[in-house]
């Protein structure tokens, strides 16, 4: 679509704002919308279920991601805010994270955290188009700004209510919103499918790695049956031990007692955590390094040691300390022993991390201790062809890498493009008046160009 500006515009208080068209009215958002009027009764049945929405349930491009069924007894205090179809709920306390998204057909019970300033808007206020204004780049920004505090920033309702809004002719503010609905429904579809492709290449990852570490890599070879149930069948001349063999020992890591400022530094010892773990092999910088005084009051291991996720969301999770390194005691750290590379071990462990999670003891979180740790049963190529396969797997891994960050990159681009549609639509730097939503006829001729 052809973009067209307004023919004139008028400067505004508002930076962010800078200029909007000229029969536009630059008001707060407390002149076009209320906020937090409805609120669940402290009298309220205990046994009432709610559906609760947190902070962390919500984010800028996702909007509410997930819900939690509570009875109203046994809801965090903060469970409180009431909303309708039509609101916008703002974070106010981690402004940081973005959390905003308008409320679409809401069931009766969902209420909100008090962390949410939850925005109604009046009458001359087109609810689409307030849910766009308050996503925008801008709006955020502004947010974010005014808010105080460095490690817990935050903004009261009532100032977050006298920040700038732009509002048109209610008539022009719901062809602004057709023409975002329309447009950004496209953009989502598109990132839709570089998600899929995206989830693709990680399940043909997963495939390969799972196929070359209990198959090998010649389907020719003669197969025997492994002896473990969930393995199946293994080449013939490989083993089939449990790691207890593999390893000249399975230890858990450590946290200095009586932890304080004085066990860190800046330049020290890589001391992993179960956040340090991505998706790679490698495990890259620690979020926490020992200073001298910490290496002393912990456990330490040699470079090339296995390190995996013994507890929670993370369980399994598994990568390599590339140098010297120490580690909390939720990771299981491996030491190979001649019969077992440590970057077959890697990608090993991560073929069986569905087995692994399986297996984990629960109690509030999932735990797979060093003594589990070493029952895991193995397949053991010989040590050469474990080389040959762990190189054959890191080589596919980095040409996969590639094309998945290819695609991370036009999903990035279009999420921007995403971002500044909305902000130029809904401050007038753009003319949608005249868009008219293509016909069915019309979208088939676009989308086969």
């Amino acid at each position: 679509m052809r973009q067209v500006r307004y023919p004139s515009y008028k400067t505004t208080k508002s930076t962010w704002l800078a200029s909007i068209p000229e029969h536009w009215e630059e008001k707060r958002l407390k002149d076009v919308a209320t906020y937090n009027d409805e609120s669940l009764d402290e009298k309220t049945d205990p046994d009432f279920e709610i559906e609760y929405v947190d902070i962390s349930s919500v984010s800028l491009t996702h909007g509410i991601e997930k819900t939690e069924l509570l009875a109203f007894e046994k809801a965090p205090s903060r469970a409180r805010r009431k909303v309708r179809h039509g609101d916008v709920i703002v974070s106010t306390v981690r402004t940081y994270l973005k959390a905003i998204a308008p409320i679409k057909n809401p069931p009766l019970n969902m209420v909100v955290s008090t962390g949410f300033a939850v925005i109604r808007p009046r009458p001359s206020l087109d609810a689409r188009f307030a849910g766009y204004m308050l996503q925008s780049n801008g709006f955020v920004g502004d947010v974010v700004a005014n808010s105080v505090g460095v490690s817990y920033p935050a903004i009261n309702a009532s100032d977050l209510a006298r920040l700038p809004f732009a509002e048109p002719p209610l008539a022009e503010q719901r062809r602004i919103s057709d023409f975002l609905d329309h447009k950004t429904a496209q953009i989502d579809a598109l990132i839709a499918k570089k998600q899929l492709l995206l989830d693709k290449l990680a399940e043909q990852r997963t495939a390969l790695i799972s196929q070359a570490v209990t198959k090998g890599l010649d389907p020719s070879v003669p197969m025997k049956d492994s002896g473990v149930e969930w393995l199946g069948e293994i080449p013939a001349h490989w083993q089939c031990l449990p790691l207890r063999r593999l390893s000249h020992y399975v230890k858990t890591g450590t946290t200095p007692t009586g932890i304080n400022e004085l066990h860190f530094d800046d330049e020290g010892l890589p001391w992993y955590k179960p956040g340090d773990f991505t998706d790679g092999v490698f495990l890259e910088s620690a979020g926490n390094k020992l200073s001298q005084e910490g290496v002393e009051a912990v456990r330490t291991f040699p470079s090339d040691t296995v390190m995996q996720v013994g507890i929670g969301a993370t369980i399994g999770k598994v990568a390599i300390a590339t140098s010297p390194a120490s580690c909390n005691q939720q990771i299981n750290c491996i030491h190979c022993n001649e019969k077992l590379h440590h970057l077959f071990a890697v990608y090993f462990l991560r073929a069986i991390r569905d087995f692994i999670v399986k297996c984990g003891k629960y109690t509030t979180l999932p735990i797979i201790n060093q003594d589990e740790t070493k029952s895991l049963p193995f397949t053991v190529p010989s040590y050469d062809e474990q080389v040959t396969i762990s190189n054959y797997l890191l080589e596919a891994e980095k040409k996969s890498s590639r094309q998945s960050k290819k695609v991370l990159e036009i999903i990035e681009r279009l999420q921007e493009y995403r971002s500044a549609l909305i902000t130029n639509a809904v401050t007038g730097k753009i003319d949608v008046r005249d868009f008219c939503i293509p016909t069915t006829t019309e979208q088939k001729e676009v989308a086969h160009g």
